[in-house]
């Protein structure tokens, strides 16, 4: 059995706020990415969520979880991509970016939720013609990269100068920041294809197989495979480094919990067991079982996962509907008693 080697360690967080009162949350939740980065962790992230109490606008956010933190890396997953205008979405990534100074870290899926609600509104009008997939991913990336619009003549007037027009601010090292949140053999092509990042968690597709770790595993082999023949046909990658991986997993250790707080965490992972016994919908749905218990027990799981041991980063997906005292628990005991024992060192 290998062992693990996790060399970087973030977490993500869904900010959680109440309907009546936005504030207090958003407000708990940036004080969460300031106590990860306190203690060592080297990646918070955000998720982004549409109709839903969090946040629905993940580069706003980050920007301001920009002025709030200094080191750590501030991530997005994952930007449902068809709700997005590719450019206006390349300008606010941008802005956040240059505002944190270099630390956006963006995941992007082409998934729709609430389509049936959303879609008309966002594209006021008729939009399943539209490309809502991976072509809209590349326009973005594509917008990042800063090439010139128009013809090399083409030129604007604003106050006090003339310019050839591109997207501004222009950030052309973010593009080595974007990831890719795939669950399917075909998006993990894609992603490896055009040189992403990969997210992957606790949900894949069950192509062939009915358990999650093969799925999974596959998955990661496959990217991995696409990766080596794109760097054997020299397809420029425009990277400073390889494509990372994160891996995604629930984790929820009782050590720092009383009793009525760990009989909370053994309820919510009962409420979601059902779901990894089989797969699930006409898509065929594989969940991962949270993994919750002692820091003894976690660590059996963790490091008897085949997946863990194939991978070094780490990402604690932290539940829905916590509260920041539950999540500030989970931080410190997987900082002190957890990822250690699986190699990582905190940041500086």
């Amino acid at each position: 059995m290998s062992t693990p080697a996790i060399d970087s360690l973030a977490f993500l967080t869904p900010g959680n706020f109440a309907d009546d009162d936005p504030y207090p949350g958003l407000e708990e939740t940036l004080r969460l990415f300031e106590y990860g980065e306190r203690l060592g962790f080297d990646g918070a992230w955000i998720r982004q969520r549409h109709l839903e109490h969090g946040v629905g606008s993940a580069a706003v956010f980050l920007a301001a979880a920009g002025q709030r933190t200094e080191r750590v890396e501030l991530g997005t997953a994952v930007i449902p991509i068809g709700y997005e205008n590719p450019f206006r979405l390349a300008e606010d990534l941008a802005l956040a970016d240059v505002l944190s100074r270099g630390r956006l870290q963006v995941g992007v899926s082409t998934g729709m939720p609430h389509a049936e609600l959303l879609g008309d509104l966002v594209h006021d009008g008729d939009w399943r013609g539209f490309d809502l997939s991976y072509g809209r991913i590349a326009r973005v990336i594509d917008h990042l990269r800063g090439d010139y619009l128009g013809g090399p003549d083409t030129v604007i007037q604003s106050p006090g100068s003339t310019r050839r027009p591109r997207l501004q601010p222009h950030d052309p090292g973010l593009v080595n920041r974007f990831w890719y949140g795939g669950g399917s053999l075909r998006s993990i092509r894609w992603a490896a294809g055009q040189g992403l990042n990969l997210l992957t968690g606790n949900i894949v597709t069950g192509e062939g197989t009915d358990d999650f770790t093969t799925a999974q595993l596959a998955l990661l082999d496959e990217y991995r495979h696409v990766l080596a023949g794109r760097s054997r046909d020299r397809v420029a990658p425009a990277r400073v480094a390889p494509p990372r991986v994160a891996l995604g997993r629930v984790i929820v250790p009782f050590d720092g919990a009383d009793a009525g707080t760990r009989a909370r965490y053994r309820a919510y992972a009962a409420s979601r067991h059902a779901r990894t016994l089989a797969p699930q919908g006409p898509k065929r749905t594989l969940f991962a079982p949270d993994v919750v218990g002692t820091a003894e027990q976690i660590l059996e799981r963790l490091t008897a996962d085949p997946v863990v041991t194939a991978v070094s980063e780490l990402r604690l997906e932290l539940p829905y509907e916590f509260h920041r005292d539950d999540y500030e628990q989970i931080l410190h005991d997987v900082r002190h008693l957890i990822a250690p024992e699986l190699g990582w060192k905190p940041g500086a």
